[in-house]
């Protein structure tokens, strides 16, 4: 792993070109990583000239990070700001600066005697819609820098409360002083502060010991492959571009909208155009009639005030 980190690294700075390739892996991160490492070493597995990572998982975290090469790149937003489902398990009674089992012990607590009912009565209070304040540790960024550098150097900034929302929060597992559980949320929830808000109401204080990102969007980590394949795979790239998801299924839960091949070359030049029995408001996904699939799909588009589907982002075939 180090020796592809280096390498990564090395090509990254020589600023090689590689191969224009387009489409998703949905990799299950290892430990102990960045995903921007994780990024880099996929990206030179693949020589790719252009990706991207669809937000950042903590070291600590596993689990399936979409990786967006080419065209794809123009899509990663939205999986950005998808919702997301974690698997993860608190430790009571030990908190840490970060939040996390990476961090320094700040403080040890005795955990109290606490039931079922008195813990589904504390993750009811953070169902819904919550306030959260970030991590000092978090990627969240201030002024172009990531909260984590500065917690790092020993400098602490005041930041805002944010609103996120917990779809679902299940107990799945409790040994002891360790609780497991399963969260559906929206982007920007940080699962470490719910760990450290739900431990302080426990009268004990918890931290994460283990976190896996089980989905993401409209992608699980079923369907993700390891970095140890990947690597296998290192020198047949044609077997690792099969790995590659189409650059659609970025938005594949969207509404579609399905255009001749003339009413296609109108929004490829960037004009609205009327589509017979689509959606009248929001964001749709474009596919063209083409034979050939490498074609078909076009881009996304939005619906206007007047009914008309404009194009917002748009595919470039070769």
């Amino acid at each position: 792993m180090k020796v592809s980190v280096i390498r990564a690294i090395r090509m990254s700075r020589r600023g090689r070109k590689g191969r224009n390739i387009s489409g998703i892996l949905l990799l299950d991160k290892p430990a102990g990583i960045t995903s921007n490492t994780a990024l880099q070493i996929v990206k030179r597995l693949f020589d790719a000239c252009k990706a991207g990572h669809t937000g950042s998982l903590d070291p600590l975290a596993t689990g399936v990070l979409p990786l967006c090469f080419g065209e794809a790149t123009k899509f990663s937003q939205f999986l950005l700001d998808a919702d997301k489902r974690y698997q993860a398990t608190f430790k009571l009674g030990v908190i840490t600066d970060s939040g996390d089992a990476d961090g320094k012990v700040l403080e040890t607590r005795a955990v109290p005697e606490i039931s079922d009912s008195k813990l589904e009565s504390v993750l009811e209070k953070y169902r819904g819609e919550i306030s959260q304040i970030p991590s000092m540790f978090s990627a969240l960024k201030v002024n172009g820098q990531p909260l984590y550098k500065l917690a790092r150097q020993g400098i602490e900034i005041e930041r805002k409360s944010r609103q996120v929302t917990i779809h679902e929060l299940a107990v799945l597992e409790r040994h002891q002083d360790k609780v497991t559980v399963d969260v559906h949320c929206t982007k920007g929830t940080y699962v470490r502060t719910l760990a450290e808000d739900i431990g302080l109401e426990l009268g004990c204080g918890a931290h994460v010991v283990e976190l896996r990102r089980l989905a993401a969007g409209p992608y699980t980590v079923d369907e993700a492959v390891s970095m140890e394949q990947l690597e296998a795979l290192a020198e047949d790239k044609a077997q690792l571009d099969a790995k590659l998801q189409p650059v659609s299924s970025a938005v594949q839960d969207w509404p579609q909208v399905e255009l001749t091949e003339v009413t296609a070359s109108y929004i490829r030049q960037g004009q609205p155009v009327q589509i017979a029995n689509a959606p009248t408001t929001g964001w749709v996904s474009i596919f063209s009639e083409s034979d050939d699939p490498n074609e078909e799909f076009i881009g996304v588009g939005e619906v206007t005030d007047d009914g008309r589907i404009a194009p917002r982002r748009l595919v470039v075939t070769n």
